[in-house]
């Protein structure tokens, strides 16, 4: 015991605590508690009762397992686990699954689409599901399949590419809702579904701690015998051991998600990913046999055995694997594989492999698909069946309106080379010509009149260069319209005032002291009215800038310097001197530099009236001659005099341009014939 003394000091240090100190103390020592209303526990009364009603449907044979469907669509390759026990835990427990993808690159691509296909299906059925983003695995690399080590990746781009998949994922599953009402699939409460990234819980995580639980139990011998290791180790290349035990930074991220509330019980992955699998499926078992926390004992039973399997790998025309590293990818992002491309390469599948692909990457039932086939082998020349799953891919990956935009093209171009329009899908598909999807470049500001948000975040290309004069010396409102994330800077402003935009960096800490993202993460603040000076402070690795608007609209600004910014010959939204009027007076001088001061301040007036839309143009009654009326009974009316010079102006302008531009090509085609 203490002696007086000491008791005597203790209490007096504790009386001398300033009310604020004392009360800071007190929230920091409590724990933060969620309560569960009675509502809640009502439905997840409902949720369980309806889920044992559908459990006694499939034993009476009335409704089949989503492993049966998996099998009869061709999902299951290998299996982690007895057949049997996967079937009898799909029919009884809703579980949970995930999907693993290492950002290693920019973007997903069609690769990966076949295990994620299955973790949708799953969603679909009222299973919990998740994606799960590498950021932490993706530094280490999985040295499956490989002959030599992994290239290390820089902290700029390892940001990138997780910023890029986190969004990409996200407007895939927002697409998967959309596809789901489409079949017929009725959204439920108890559907699941997130995205996480295993960075979230390695940053706090001991390394002691899966040293002492996880590696303890596993034999070198063991990791030694797997097929990577062995060829490596023979061939005298060695592995790295970052790359050895990437199989139990793996297993661990499944006990982390097994342990959880969630309940993640299987892993999806493609079929080189089986050994990984295999192991996480023993660690998982001994991580669980072997917990001493009594609360967090889960009992060993059927119920709760891990499980997973792995789905057939998408290969090309030579039998390669899709991947980045093999150099024969077709990405996923609509900037890096145009929507169009990626149609194309889905039309060129074999009839040979099309029945296959339309079992694996659409939602569509197999009666359906025996009839796509049925009208297809009529007339293969139509390519019924192509036109079907390019469709459902560029739809399912890009957008719904993406898809009927792309095939109306491609139907179009193609029609004008063979002279048919019909290809067989007209009574699938009637939708109207498009002239396509650019990249948005700013802001519009009836962006949440036209169309759904989601559909235009993926109009707005993620990563972008700005130059280091704009981050550096220039107002956060002002980097925001040049983002194109705002209409103008004083939107920008609104935006900010309104707590409407986001910036990467640590939650809760001011501008100034701000200590960035942590790395590997993917944590925003809203964005104040700070001092330009602050904006370093958000940088990462020096030069990455993240920004964000609501929830789908992202951008990872590169910071590069005024010197490669000049020789790029861009510009972005609200540069100084890259006005309109400023640029096509530069433009209209080179053609005549005798034009005055007087005249350009005239062309400042054109150039106004010539942005209004033909609409919106005043036009005068024959009769009256002067008085403005409504562009409704245009058909009574005829073109102002005023207006007709000024056409007549602007057509000599362009006339002048046009001969500046063929003189100049005349001039390089007669430089190329005397160097020849």
């Amino acid at each position: 015991m203490a002696p007086r003394t000491m008791q005597a000091s203790s209490l007096g240090a504790q009386s001398t605590l300033c009310r604020r100190c004392l009360k800071l103390k007190i929230t920091t020592s409590s724990q933060q508690k969620r309560h569960i209303g009675l509502k809640v526990l009502q439905k997840e009364k409902l949720a369980a009762e309806a889920w044992e009603v559908r459990a006694n449907r499939i034993t009476e044979g009335l409704e089949k397992n989503l492993w049966d469907v998996f099998k009869e669509r061709g999902f299951v390759k290998d299996i982690a686990g007895t057949e049997t026990q996967v079937w009898e835990i799909m029919r009884k427990k809703r579980i949970g699954a995930y999907v693993g993808v290492d950002p290693t690159a920019p973007s997903l691509h069609v690769g990966h689409l076949v295990p994620l296909m299955a973790l949708f299906w799953m969603y679909l059925h009222g299973y919990r599901a998740m994606s799960v983003i590498g950021g932490a695995t993706a530094r280490v690399g999985d040295p499956e399949g490989r002959m030599k080590d992994r290239e290390r990746i820089a902290n700029s781009d390892a940001v990138l590419n997780i910023t890029k998949t986190h969004y990409q994922l996200k407007r895939i599953w927002m697409n998967v809702e959309v596809q789901g009402r489409r079949f017929g699939y009725e959204k439920n409460w108890a559907w699941r579904r997130g995205i996480m990234n295993n960075t979230q819980w390695y940053n706090s995580l001991s390394f002691t701690v899966p040293v002492h639980r996880l590696f303890s139990s596993v034999r070198v011998s063991t990791l030694l015998s797997r097929d990577t290791a062995k060829t490596r180790m023979a061939s005298g290349a060695g592995m790295p051991l970052d790359e050895f035990i990437y199989p139990l930074m793996q297993a661990w991220d499944w006990w982390h998600l097994y342990s959880s509330p969630l309940g993640i019980q299987m892993q999806i992955g493609g079929s080189d990913q089986f050994g990984n699998i295999v192991s996480g499926v023993d660690a998982v078992k001994h991580l669980r046999d072997t917990e001493l926390h009594p609360s967090k004992r889960i009992p060993d039973t059927l119920l709760n055995t891990p499980i997973g399997f792995t789905t057939p790998l998408l290969t090309d025309s030579s039998g390669a694997k899709f991947g980045k590293s093999a150099g024969n990818a077709v990405w996923l992002d609509p900037f890096m594989t145009s929507s169009f491309d990626l149609y194309k390469y889905f039309m060129r599948r074999p009839d040979t492999d099309v029945e296959n692909l339309l079992r694996l990457l659409t939602f569509h039932p197999m009666e359906k698909i025996s009839e796509i086939m049925a009208e297809h082998s009529r007339d293969p020349s139509k390519r019924v069946a192509q036109h079907i799953l390019a469709y459902e891919v560029v739809a399912l990956v890009h957008s719904d309106q993406l898809a009927k935009d792309t095939q109306m093209q491609h139907r179009t171009l193609y029609a004008t080379k063979t002279g048919n329009t019909n290809n067989g899908t007209d009574e699938l598909y009637a939708v109207a010509p498009s002239s396509g999807q650019p990249e948005r470049a700013s802001w519009p500001d009836d962006i949440h009149k036209v169309t759904p948000t989601v559909q235009k975040a993926a109009e707005f290309k993620v990563d972008i260069e700005l130059p280091e004069s704009l981050i550096l010396g220039k107002s956060i409102q002002r980097i925001l319209h040049a983002s194109g994330l705002a209409s103008s800077a004083s939107d920008a402003h609104r935006l900010t005032l309104a707590q409407g935009a986001y910036i990467g960096g640590s939650p809760g800490q001011p501008s100034q002291t701000n200590k960035g993202m942590p790395l590997g993460e993917l944590t925003f603040t809203p964005v104040k009215a700070w001092f330009p000076s602050d904006t370093k402070n958000f940088l990462i690795a020096g030069k990455l800038l993240i920004l964000r608007r609501g929830k789908h609209f992202i951008r990872v600004v590169k910071m590069i310097s005024d010197e490669e910014w000049k020789a790029s010959g861009k510009i972005y939204p609200g540069e100084p001197g890259t006005g309109k009027v400023r640029r096509l007076k530069a433009a209209l001088q080179a053609i005549d530099p005798t034009l005055n001061e007087k005249d350009m301040r005239n062309l400042r007036t054109d150039v106004a009236k010539l942005e209004e839309s033909a609409l919106e143009t005043p036009l005068l009654n024959k009769d009256e001659g002067v008085r403005p009326v409504s562009w409704k009974r245009r058909g009574d009316y005829v073109r102002p005099e005023p207006l007709k010079r000024r056409d007549a102006r602007i057509v000599a302008l362009r006339e002048q341009l046009k001969q500046k531009v063929e003189a100049i090509k005349k001039m390089e085609q007669s430089e190329e014939g005397g160097d020849s």
